[in-house]
């Protein structure tokens, strides 16, 4: 970790901010909680840390705000559903510089225990995956790189959820990490927004529903977090809304006796921030998620007008003055909202209104998946926004009259390419809607947007060809390196310097190295510490014990069959046959990881967590593969699980279906730590083959190409026929091997794979893949060999920084520049 910089140290002094008195992390600690020193909590020492750290960085965030209205720059607002933060505490230190500092003022804690206050602090549960993920590291490298910005998200009370596996089966439950004080945020109830709705809610049968033609409103309540960029120099904003009333008691339903009632309409309200990605399998569900959606955008449009109006800006400016960023379809009702201010609120006629929202909105599409481009019904914004739906169909209606004279009397491209569904139900097909809205549209990795432009959506890049382009995501190296893998981080700057921290292209340096004998050895040093590291962790954090001594072999992603976990548990069941067959079989010891949650309604995302789980069970148990092949399947996935495993990780599973995953964050993550590439040419993984060399990778199977020219003829059963080894696997599943007390318990396994048409088309690979994984175990025996390649794969990680994809955002897409907060 990084050290206390006389430079820094001076350049705070310099600009009339001090460090706080050695005595204030013991003010706190007792002031805060009213409470002896040597009577603190681990939970109340943390909190104490981050109120120290809080006063150290808040005349900075102060400053930086005072900077951007002083100076009214061109401002970017990233709108997202999932902002994946994990822990503050650590990330802030690394990024402030502070570490020594911050262990010094400890000292006077004899009961301090470092480690364990770091551990007191729980992951913020704004997000789930890599969507959210990859925005939390867009904000670090937005103020890192001193670009004026600001995230809206929603401040969600129980996050997704805490997974617990119990006998296999994923359990769900509240995950309640607001249940203290956080000590990060900042309550902004001075700001909160109004939002109306033309319904209203009431509570019918134990149930929350619409009462249409009674209008209501909500309250949106910001809560603002510091994002310090790398240095301390800007520290920008998160912005998390919280639902509320505007009058969250009644008293004279509370007077005539119903208690219930007399806060009813809080308790409704505050649903709508209750839970990240409520289940929408039912109406309920849906119109949940829909005024999610709503929410966020009202309540941050607001915000951002207000900034825009308040710095002086005549209505003209908008764009020069604000680019806002739509993070997935999730925000894509910013379009009509913001064509409802332009025209209900500034008063501007619809031409000018509609330039100005096209060029200040951009939109981030993130997946090929029909399902996953939403629709609304039309039905729900009847009921809850119905000026939103006469925009919308005005919107509908000016477009297809320029398709029309684009393609006259093709009324199926018009079909097409229409923001209304209309059959079997009508629907606002918001994807369209976002793409028709904004004057950018990016894919997040080169195949992606090559598919989107060509397959998904390509009558709208035929409409609007310029607006098309590729962004390939990034991660932050701060997180994913420094704070992640400090002994890797350490060797790293021993060789080549520190700036490698804020420009990893500088990772180049150590291509020559990976043919040095003496630095290699350091390399794997390093990594088994990870893993000795991470092997004590998760013993004390799940009850899980693993060998460090091992090939540690990890899949770390969201439950679903494109991502093709079940190709993961079939290939483990062919090696286990091979050890069942020849006991004495020379392979080197494995440990397959899996983590990640299946939606709560995904049932069969859930049946392959159990299938899983299961042949770890029986296989860890087994004399013939013990010692040689463990399996687990690690509970409750989230960023901190990442940040201990992915360091120790030697093998990364990059197996979707080809054409499938729009990029991918975790591959990244691996390769800038060392892990080798074992993957489908999708998402990143091909430009991660490029950058590091196809031969320090292990790629495998059907491209995309060939996943779309198979769909017409591709026959599961024949790979079951024809390879034994596919057969056999499939078998033993099938007869009860791994469910010897739950007979039957995989027969939606054996409906998907050679029923139902292997949609995804794991059999295709499985053979491959097998041969891919066999490629691996040859070279890791091999170990200087192994780590040559490893070092490459961090050497030539630098592309995959998200410094260099917000800079090709700033340049490209918001025309934003570095404003110095002086």
């Amino acid at each position: 970790m990084t050290e206390l910089s006389a430079d820094l140290l001076k350049r705070y002094e310099c600009n009339g901010f001090k460090f706080p008195d050695r005595d204030y992390y013991d003010r706190h600690v007792v002031f805060d909680h009213v409470v002896r020193m040597d009577g603190a909590t681990q939970r109340e020492r943390f909190e104490a840390v981050a109120r120290t750290l809080r006063d150290l960085l808040c005349q900075r965030w102060v400053h930086t705000a005072e900077t951007y209205d002083k100076k009214n720059p061109k401002q970017v607002y990233y709108l997202s559903m999932e902002f994946l933060i994990g822990r503050s505490l650590i990330n802030n230190i690394i990024n402030l510089g502070v570490d020594k500092f911050v262990r010094e003022d400890l000292r006077s804690d004899p009961r301090q225990d470092w480690k364990a206050v770091m551990e007191t602090e729980p992951d913020a549960g704004l997000g789930n995956g890599g969507l959210g993920r990859l925005a939390a590291c867009f904000i670090d490298s937005l103020a890192t790189l001193q670009i004026p910005a600001i995230g809206y998200g929603l401040r969600y009370d129980y996050g997704i959820f805490r997974q617990e596996i119990a006998d296999g089966q994923q359990i769900e439950h509240p995950d309640p990490w607001l249940n203290r004080p956080d000590p990060w945020e900042v309550n902004r109830a001075g700001e909160a927004v109004t939002v109306s709705l033309a319904s209203k809610f009431e509570l019918r049968n134990g149930q929350i529903v619409p009462r249409i033609g009674t209008s209501s409103s909500l309250l949106g309540v910001p809560y603002d977090r510091p994002v310090v960029g790398y240095g301390g120099r800007t520290i920008n904003t998160l912005r998390l809304w919280k639902a509320a009333t505007p009058s969250d008691f009644d008293f004279s339903e509370f007077s005539q006796g119903d208690f219930f009632g007399a806060v009813s309409n809080q308790v409704m309200a505050e649903s709508i921030t209750r839970v990240l990605y409520p289940d929408d399998s039912t109406p309920r569900g849906r119109s949940l998620r829909f005024l999610q959606e709503y929410f966020l955008v009202r309540c941050s449009l607001a915000d951002i007008v207000a900034r825009f109006r308040r710095r002086g800006n005549d209505w003209a400016a908008l764009p020069d003055k604000v680019a806002i960023q739509l993070n997935d379809t999730h925000p894509a009702m910013a379009v009509p909202e913001l064509m409802r201010i332009l025209l209900d609120e500034a008063k501007l006629g619809w031409d000018q209104s509609w330039e100005l929202t096209v060029r200040t909105l951009a939109y981030t599409n993130h997946t090929l998946l029909p399902e996953a481009l939403e629709k609304w019904s039309v039905a729900l914004f009847e009921a809850l926004l119905p000026r939103h739906l006469e925009i919308i169909y005005e919107i509908n209606r000016r477009f297809l009259d320029f398709v029309r004279l684009k393609h006259p009397g093709d009324d199926g491209k018009l079909a097409k390419v229409s923001l209304i569904e209309e059959k079997p139900e009508r629907k606002v097909c918001m994807a369209h809607l976002a793409i028709v809205g904004a004057h950018s549209t990016n894919g997040v990795a080169a195949i992606h947007s090559e598919l989107l432009r060509t397959t998904t959506v390509a009558d709208f890049a035929d409409l609007f060809p310029k607006r098309f382009n590729n962004k390939t995501n990034g991660v932050t190296p701060r997180r994913w390196l420094l704070l992640a893998n400090p002994d890797l981080a350490r060797l790293i700057t021993d060789a080549i310097g520190d700036a490698w921290v804020t420009d990893l292209n500088l990772l180049r340096k150590l291509d020559p190295l990976a043919t040095d004998a003496e630095f290699g050895k350091k390399f794997l040093a390093a990594k088994h510490g990870a893993k000795v590291h991470f092997c004590r962790w998760i013993k004390s954090a799940a009850g899980v014990t693993l060998n460090p001594e091992t090939l540690f072999d990890v899949q770390i992603k969201r439950i679903h069959e494109y991502k093709r976990q079940l190709l993961n548990a079939l290939q483990i069941v062919v090696w286990y046959n091979r050890l069942r067959n020849n006991p004495k079989l020379d392979v080197p010891p494995r440990t397959i990881l899996f983590a990640g949650k299946a939606a709560p309604a995904y049932y069969l995302a859930k049946v392959i967590i159990k299938l899983i789980a299961n042949i770890g069970r029986v296989v860890n148990a087994d004399p013939v593969s013990r010692g040689k092949l463990q399996v687990e399947f690690l509970p409750n996935y989230s960023c901190t699980l990442a940040e201990h495993l992915i360091p120790a990780a030697d093998v990364s599973e990059q197996i979707s279906t080809a054409g499938y995953e729009a990029s991918g964050t975790s591959n990244m993550k691996f390769m800038m730590n060392g892990a080798l590439t074992l993957g489908t040419r999708d998402g990143a993984n091909i430009e991660i083959a490029e950058e590091a060399g196809e031969e320090n990778a292990f790629m495998f199977g059907l491209s995309a190409e060939q996943v779309i020219n198979n769909r017409g003829w591709y026959r599961p059963q024949w790979h079951y026929e024809n390879e034994p080894e596919t057969r056999a696997a499939l078998d033993l599943i099938f007869a009860n091997h791994f469910s010897a007390d739950e007979p039957g318990i995989f027969e939606p396994i054996r409906e998907t794979l050679l029923t139902k048409g292997d949609y995804y088309m794991h059999l295709a690979d499985l053979r491959a893949y097998v041969q891919a994984q066999q490629n691996v175990m040859a070279v890791y025996a091999r170990r200087q060999s192994w780590a040559q390649k490893a070092i490459l794969n961090v050497a030539r990680s630098g592309k995959f920084s998200s410094d260099r994809t917000i800079s090709e955002y700033a340049r490209d897409i918001w025309n934003a520049e570095r404003v110095v907060v002086e």
